[in-house]
């Protein structure tokens, strides 16, 4: 079970998330906050949460002071910033300071829920949205780069297949359907060639992939 804290100062954002999360089985709601000062005060001295669910623009203490905040105290929940800010500033300022994961509140339920998943099990998410803006901004420079030495990966033909359509922005759902297979078989593939290319969040990922060759 995946302890989770929410902070966000509007209650039916707040509320509406809580009762998407709570339908997943292996999440769980310990606590909620309004602002980055609740969030202190309820893991204060407590161990009891793994991923923190917040917001950027929220009183006394925002999103991104809350993340140092909690580094600086040496607290072990994780925290994923959910917002509707696609600035890459907020984007690497929060990675920078020690955030896990990066969402926007576009994001379809089944990626956040995902995200959260990849997060408690020790990776990084950067969801797919922000990823491609990104990825498109760097696109020209990053398919001159030339790899620094022969790819030594060996992906499977279905692994190559999902990458494409990781590639092309669709979801876990989306493949699933596409390529007739469970979620829960796409999500193996995914996090398979994650692991394979070590790469840090999607975005790496398909960049990663167009360097070397891997897809068009």
């Amino acid at each position: 079970m995946i302890n989770i804290l929410l902070a966000e100062d509007h209650n039916v954002v707040r509320n509406g998330l809580k009762m998407l999360l709570e339908a997943d089985k292996d999440l769980n709601i310990t606590g909620e906050a309004i602002n980055g000062q609740q969030v202190l005060d309820l893991l204060e001295g407590s161990d009891q949460v793994d991923v923190v669910l917040s917001d950027i623009n929220m009183p006394l203490v925002d999103g991104i002071s809350l993340i140092t905040e909690l580094k600086n105290r040496g607290c072990k929940a994780k925290v994923i910033i959910l917002t509707m800010h696609e600035n890459e500033q907020y984007v690497h300022e929060a990675f920078r300071e020690g955030a896990f994961g990066y969402l926007m509140k576009s994001a379809k339920e089944e990626e956040l829920v995902y995200a959260i998943k990849h997060v408690y099990s020790g990776g990084y998410y950067l969801c797919s949205e922000l990823a491609m803006i990104m990825l498109k901004k760097n696109m020209h420079s990053t398919l001159h780069l030339q790899p620094k030495e022969p790819l030594d990966i060996d992906f499977t033909e279905r692994e190559i297949e999902v990458l494409q359509l990781i590639a092309e922005g669709l979801t876990n759902q989306q493949m699933s359907d596409k390529l007739f297979l469970s979620k829960r078989t796409i999500e193996g593939h995914r996090q398979s060639l994650i692991d394979k290319t070590e790469a840090p969040n999607t975005a790496g990922l398909i960049s990663f992939a167009l360097r070397n060759g891997v897809i068009d």
